[in-house]
This record gives C-alpha cells, structure tokens and sequence, in this order.
C-alpha cells in the first residue's frame, strides 16, 4: 500500500509540473535565436520529448529551432532546465551521480529501481555518471576559492600517494609494470589529501579533526623536465587543492609521504616551507622487508632483528640502524641480500631528515600518513578496484572526480553552481 500510494502520489506531481510548464509558452524567444556555429537558428514549432525526472516519467512540448547552417536544432527551455542532451532531469542525474560515486553502476540500477521506483538502466548510469564526473573534474580545474582565514588550522597537513587502478589492455598496451613479463595491468591513480589534526588523543598523540579532510586524485602524470614551462598535472592539482584548503596561509605546514622521490620534489618547489616527513608505518615497513629478506618468514630471529629496528627508529637513533645493516652487509654473501640492504640504506640515507620522529613528535605533529592511506583505499579502492573492473583511464578520472567531490563535502557547491550555469546559457 505504501509503494502504491507513493508511486501515485508522484505520478500525479510528475503530471501537474508537466502541464505547469506546457502551458507556459515563455520559451519562444522570436523567429530566430544565436546558433552556437555562429549563425541564426529559426523558430521550427513546439516539440515533445520524454523525460525520466525524480517523479517518473514526463512528457514535455517546447520551443525548438533549427540551424540550416550546420543541421542542428536546441531547445531554449532544456538549456534553462539542465535537461540538454539527456533525457534524464537534473534531480535524477543528481541522483544518479551520487549512487554511481559509491557502488557500481549494476548495483546504482538496482538502487535507483529499489528505493525511488525509477528505470535507469546500468549503461545509462555509466553514462550520466561519467558526463556528470567530467562536468566536475573540469569544475575542479577551474573553480579555486581560497578557505576562508577562520577556516584555517594552526598546521595543516598535505598528504601525497598513489594506488594502482585495473585497467583495460588497451589502456596498459606497451607500459612496463609490475607483472611476471614485464607488462603492467594497472595504472597510477596519484592522490592528494589535506587535512588539520589538533585533537588529541589519550597518548597525547594527534588525531584527525573530523571533517577536516578532502581529496582530489586523478590518473596523470607528476613528471616534469626542467625545459617544461609549467609543472606537472598532478603538481598543478595539488596546488590547486592546497590554495582550496588555505595550506600555504596556515602557520605551520607539513607533507608526509612514503618517501617516494616524486613527493618530495613536488613539496620541495612547491611547498618549500613545509616540514617534510615520511610516514613511520612505511620506514618500519622497509625494516621489515629486509627483516624477511635476511632472516626468512616466519622467523622469530627476524621478528627481534626487526623489532629491535623499529624501536631504534622511533627513538631517532638512525645511526644505530645503519650501523646494523653496514653489519649485516659486509658479514652476508648473498647478491640479492646485499642488494636489498644497499637499497635500505640509500632510503635511511636520503630521507634522514624527514625521520626526526622524536622532534617531530615533540612539536606535536602526525608522523604517520594513516590518513592518505585511507583516503586511496576509501575515494579509490572500494569504488574502482572491485573484483572484475577494468577501466579506462577517461573513465576512471570521471568517477574519480565525482567520489572525491562528494567525499570532500564539494558536491551542494558544485550543484549550486551547475544551476547557474545553466541559468547564464
């Protein structure tokens, strides 16, 4: 009885906003109108077409001119309303868009069916939420507003990572990856996360603020030849991202990173007065690491070597753990062994000063990038590295960029400013 007397209720709203509006012949703007070629489109009568809106199905007659010019026609009144080039309305896309961020398409069609009672097929979703994913990545691009000053922490933290994503062969053809031949199977969703974390917990240690974080991601590139004359496209979004969020306005800035090269040049120019630190979970990992590679897993000789490292690094007596690994170096034979710990070193080496855990700690700042770890597996893992997933990368980027929007709370101003677009045009 509910589902029935909903059902009906709509489909008596969805006739009463139909008739609202075809009875209002306002749309008509004279015998000819701007054609977007350039030239004049004439006045061709009133047209009907079907719409699918939040209310169900609806029937709507407007005003339609034609181009002889370049054969094409528009219709004034979609512009006004959003519904150009799409036969689903503006709510629906809008709710469209918020499904297909957090489960398949499959599942968004099964949802949409479920809970609003409206036939949106999955290829449909696909297609409304990549559109709408693309409108907000170019969105993202250009609508920059710095946070407002009372918006801003004392410290603010810019976290940089990347996951891989799985993509179709025709997107990974030629790419040298991680796979047995050589070939890669996934590309590199590079991500960037902010955040403030004045709180703390009962060890005194920082914790996150709630509410405090936003993401933006995208497959490309942080390369950048010394010839190039901008920098790379993920540098520019994380700039973009940082001038969002206030980061270079905050008293005091910090990046964290797994130590990867491409981070700290991207935090070296760009942010060159941030406090630069390599998550501790990711140094005690490549402890570990060799840990296994030394001693073999499961090995309790091992788990003491390590243990003893971990201990070492988090008292900052980075000296000690080169020293041990100097040791074990010249007493093994091993060529991958020695490999393996050479490599150790020249990472303790190169990120020394980012691994000052004791000061770091003392001037109450987050060691740990638990944070940007998240943030890959929430904003891109559970959406986009599901079981049987491929994608490409025109794709990705699209639903990349909604569920970062809608994770970073953007996604009323984005909708705000849709409406108005579509007012201006």
């Amino acid at each position: 009885m509910e589902t029935a007397a909903r059902r009906g209720a709509l489909a008596v709203a969805a006739r009463a906003v139909a008739r609202r509006l075809n009875a209002d012949h306002t749309d008509y703007a004279g015998p000819t109108l701007p054609c977007r070629c350039g030239q004049r489109a004439r006045y061709a009568g009133r047209k009907a077409k079907s719409f699918l809106t939040a209310l169900g199905a609806m029937r709507l007659v407007r005003a339609y001119y034609s181009c002889a010019t370049c054969r094409h026609g528009f219709c004034p009144r979609d512009r006004l309303l959003g519904l150009e080039g799409t036969s689903l309305s503006p709510a629906l896309t809008r709710m469209v868009g918020t499904a297909a961020a957090m489960v398949s398409f499959a599942e968004s069609s099964d949802l949409l069916a479920a809970l609003a009672g409206l036939p949106v097929n999955a290829k449909q979703v696909e297609r409304t939420a990549e559109a709408l994913g693309r409108e907000l990545a170019e969105d993202e691009r250009q609508h920059v507003l710095p946070a407002a000053a009372t918006e801003i922490a004392p410290t603010m933290y810019l976290g940089l990572d990347g996951t891989g994503v799985p993509m179709r062969k025709s997107e990974v053809a030629g790419r040298p990856g991680k796979q047995a031949d050589g070939s890669a199977k996934t590309r590199e969703v590079k991500l960037c996360t902010v955040w403030s974390a004045e709180g703390r917990d009962e060890e005194g240690l920082p914790v996150r603020d709630a509410g405090s974080v936003s993401y933006s991601a995208g497959i490309e590139s942080a390369a950048t030849r010394d010839t190039d004359a901008t920098c790379s496209a993920f540098a520019q979004r994380v700039e973009r991202e940082a001038r969002r969020r206030g980061v270079g306005r905050a008293p005091r800035q910090a990046v964290l990173g797994d130590g990867a090269p491409w981070i700290w040049n991207i935090a070296g120019e760009h942010f060159p007065e941030a406090i630069q630190i390599v998550d501790r979970f990711h140094a005690k990992e490549h402890l570990s690491h060799v840990a296994k590679v030394l001693y073999g897993a499961p090995s309790d000789l091992g788990d003491a070597w390590a243990k003893a490292r971990h201990a070492e690094l988090d008292a900052g007596r980075l000296s000690q753990i080169v020293a041990a690994l100097v040791t074990q170096y010249r007493t093994r034979r091993d060529r991958a062994k020695r490999q393996e710990l050479r490599k150790c070193i020249g990472y303790l080496w190169a990120n020394r000063r980012r691994m000052r855990y004791p000061r770091f700690q003392a001037q109450g700042l987050c060691t740990s990038s638990a944070v940007v770890e998240a943030g890959c597996k929430v904003s891109i893992g559970t959406r986009l590295k599901r079981a049987g997933m491929h994608w490409t990368v025109r794709g990705a980027n699209a639903i990349i960029a909604l569920r970062c929007c809608r994770l970073s709370g953007r996604f009323e101003d984005f909708w705000e400013r849709r409406a108005e677009w579509h007012r201006a045009a």
